[in-house]
This record gives C-alpha cells, sequence and structure tokens, in this order.
C-alpha cells in the first residue's frame, strides 16, 4: 500500500489497514468499470458517501458506528477492485470469502464488530441499492424501468444528483466523514 503497509488478502490483519489507502483506492476505483457518461468515472469513494448520506436518511438515530459500517460497506474494493455482480457470482465463493475476510478486518480495524447485525446490514444493502438505482439511470445508460427491475424504487430518500468528483476530491470528502465520523464514535455518538 502507499502507506507502506504490506497487507496479505487472503489472510488480513486489521493492523495492516490504513483509512488513507482505502480512501485513496477507493477514489480511483470506478463503478460501472468506468463505463458511465461524463468526462470522470463516479468513485466508490463517492458511491459509500452517498450510501452512508442515505443511511442516515432511513435511520436518523443510527450510532457513529452505524454510519461509519456504511461509509466502509465496499472498503475491500480498495485492494480487490469493483466487481460488477453478475461477475462475483460467476466466480463463486472463493471470491465471497476473500472479500468477507478483507470486510471483518476493516471493521476491526476501525472499532466495529467483525460482522455488523443483520438489521444494519439489511438497511446499508436498501442504502446500497439505492445509490446504484440513482447511478443507473444518471450515469450508466438505464432506463427507468430497467431500473426499476434490477435495483427496485427507492423508497423514503430523497432523489440526488450524481455527479462524479476529481479523485483527489472524492478523496478528501471520504476522509473527511470518516474524521467526523471517527470522532462521534470517541464522544460516544
Amino acid at each position: 500500500m502507499l502507506s507502506g503497509r504490506r497487507l496479505d488478502l487472503l489472510d488480513p490483519s486489521p493492523m495492516d489497514i490504513e483509512i488513507e489507502d482505502i480512501a485513496h483506492g477507493l477514489a480511483r476505483v470506478a463503478r460501472w468499470n468506468g463505463q458511465t457518461v461524463g468526462p470522470r468515472a463516479f468513485s466508490v469513494a463517492q458511491h459509500s458517501l452517498v450510501v452512508e448520506a442515505f443511511c442516515g436518511e432511513l435511520e436518523p438515530g443510527w450510532p457513529a458506528k452505524w454510519r461509519l459500517a456504511a461509509l466502509l460497506h465496499d472498503a475491500p474494493e480498495f485492494v480487490i477492485g469493483d466487481m460488477i455482480s453478475p461477475f462475483k457470482a460467476a466466480i463463486g465463493a472463493a471470491y465471497k470469502d476473500i472479500e468477507l475476510r478483507l470486510q471483518r478486518a476493516v471493521h476491526l480495524r476501525f472499532g466495529l464488530p467483525p460482522d455488523p447485525p443483520a438489521s444494519v446490514e439489511k438497511t446499508i444493502k436498501r442504502a446500497d441499492r439505492a445509490s446504484a438505482y440513482f447511478e443507473a439511470v444518471q450515469i450508466a445508460g438505464f432506463s427507468i424501468a430497467e431500473a426499476h427491475e434490477f435495483f427496485g424504487a427507492p423508497r423514503g430518500l430523497r432523489p440526488i444528483n450524481i455527479v462524479a468528483e476529481t479523485a483527489e476530491a472524492a478523496q478528501e470528502a471520504y476522509l473527511e466523514r470518516f474524521g467526523r465520523l471517527i470522532a462521534d464514535m470517541e464522544a460516544g455518538r
């Protein structure tokens, strides 16, 4: 990693994970494998910020630790990239196992339980699908009908406009939000 850490993908240690490496990687990983309109790719870092914000709308009373889990929901992609769901399914259990090991190490590194409660995971997944819906219709060429079929219509969330930022801006925003959530966790919020 740029931090100088050596991360073993098959047996990741929480001590080898740095938020700067995560933010740097996610800001440079393109959602939709870069198959989007516009001069810039919409990054996984930006997507993660949207998902975390949606979780705040869906669960306004959530403690900072669950909001942090939402921000970090795609953290393994800082080293393994963002693969589309059909490809993940084709690769099968080996990919999911590596992804899960990385996710657990990330969670432990930042003071989260390795496996959040099912209700938390369900809310994060709902927010993830809502972000994917808006991304699909605004930048990935899906019709509204196609997006409804694949992701379902977002319910209980305000519509957003997807605007791809530079990698530097996405990285800075991700680190800033991470810092606020960590401070809230330390303050017991």
